[in-house]
């Protein structure tokens, strides 16, 4: 087996928060559009499968074997890691069914992630917050130093983020990259029912609102759009491909909103910049009874930042044990939310899905039930409700 550089297109998208959606908005344009697209995402929710998509569809099990296996058989004595090992196999799978375009997720960073072997022919850096920081730094620059990794010489290097760290753009110049930037080279303008999208070269109006909720994902579509835009010569999309990806792209855990009463939010925010997207989302959603959390996080997060986005939010908390490696007690979580100000009464359990049915226990129908804190707390309960 021998991965060399592959024939199709590559996008590669990294950033602190808005990463998964905008690979989901790129995915449902691009195949909207009739091209076979190859998707690489992490982490997984709840099947490994998850991470390796094919024209919207998960690798089997056979063919993720399949792919194991070969890649061990090749690798004599070269170690890889965890994600390394499935990053070849994405890589692998792709070239053996083919397909067009390869919309690529960094797993964490950008320089040293593992899909920054492969050159991206568009590179996006989606919002920047600090997060990671034993491995990428504690500061906005060192890690936007890192997330600028993936640009390329002579290629476009997309930048969703409105207020990006000096790295980004330091980096962009050092390498020769072709940079944009949001507010600079492109623009939103929100309309009454939708939105305008303008580049260097071309202009979208009329737009709908993503599927996915929140004024922030509004960034991540430009940010979309605007890779698109630029690789328009090679895999040009209409204004109707554009609309129905729009339409058409969810991604789990994304402020998800599950059928059924009372309203239950489930998503994956776990880093203050995510945490204060999700209040500004939740306070444009009224509801008439109560707000519930329901959370669950890694003890190496920022907590403390976490909590205070979202204090005054609820009117009741609901904490449990995340079980993953680093997970935070619920002991841990009841003495970290009132050192954050929370007045409102905390519920301790074993686990996130004991709390989760507790939650939804003493819940009426027209409370809100709102899951965040971490992949795993949000995996775990979509694995509970099925």
């Amino acid at each position: 087996m021998a991965l060399r550089r592959p024939g199709y297109g590559v996008i590669t998208v990294t950033g602190t928060n808005g990463k998964g959606s905008t690979v989901g908005m790129l995915d449902a344009i691009l195949r909207a559009a009739g091209y076979r697209v190859g998707c690489y995402t992490s982490p997984h929710l709840i099947r490994y499968n998850e991470r390796i998509r094919i024209a919207g569809r998960e690798i089997s099990d056979v063919d993720l074997c399949a792919a194991f296996e070969r890649i061990e058989a090749a690798r004599g004595e070269v170690p890889l890691t965890y994600f390394e090992f499935g990053t070849v196999a994405a890589f692998e799978y792709f070239a053996k069914v083919g397909i067009e375009v390869a919309v690529l997720e960094v797993g964490m960073g950008g320089r040293l992630d593992a899909v920054n072997a492969v050159d991206a022919d568009c590179a996006v850096v989606t919002a920047i917050d600090v997060d990671h920081t034993a491995w990428l730094g504690n500061t906005r620059e060192a890690i936007g130093l890192e997330k600028a990794g993936i640009f390329r010489s002579g290629r476009p290097a997309v930048c969703g983020d409105p207020e990006p760290p000096r790295a980004i753009t330091e980096t962009a110049a050092r390498l020769g990259a072709q940079f944009l930037q949001i507010n600079r080279d492109f623009t939103i303008e929100k309309i009454a029912g939708g939105w305008n999208w303008r580049g260097p070269q071309s202009v979208r109006t009329g737009l709908p609102t993503p599927a996915m909720r929140g004024d922030y994902q509004l960034f991540n579509a430009a940010a979309a759009l605007m890779a698109l835009d630029s690789l328009r010569d090679r895999f040009p999309v209409s204004q109707s491909n554009v609309r129905d990806g729009l339409l058409n792209a969810v991604v789990p855990g994304r402020f998800q909103v599950l059928p059924g009463q009372p309203l239950r939010v489930l998503d994956v925010a776990h880093n203050p910049q995510a945490a204060r997207a999700l209040a500004a989302t939740l306070r444009q959603q009224t509801v008439p009874g109560k707000s519930i959390a329901v959370f669950g996080v890694l003890k190496d997060k920022d907590i403390d930042g976490v909590v205070r986005a979202l204090a005054d939010g609820f009117d009741r908390w609901y904490v449990g044990t995340l079980a993953a490696p680093r997970g935070a007690s619920a002991e841990e979580l009841v003495a970290l939310l009132r050192e954050a100000g929370v007045t409102a009464p905390v519920l301790s359990f074993s686990d996130p899905v004991t709390a989760y049915d507790a939650a939804c226990r003493d819940a009426t129908d027209v409370d809100r039930i709102v899951v965040f804190g971490s992949f795993y707390t949000v995996g775990d309960i979509l694995a509970r409700v099925g």
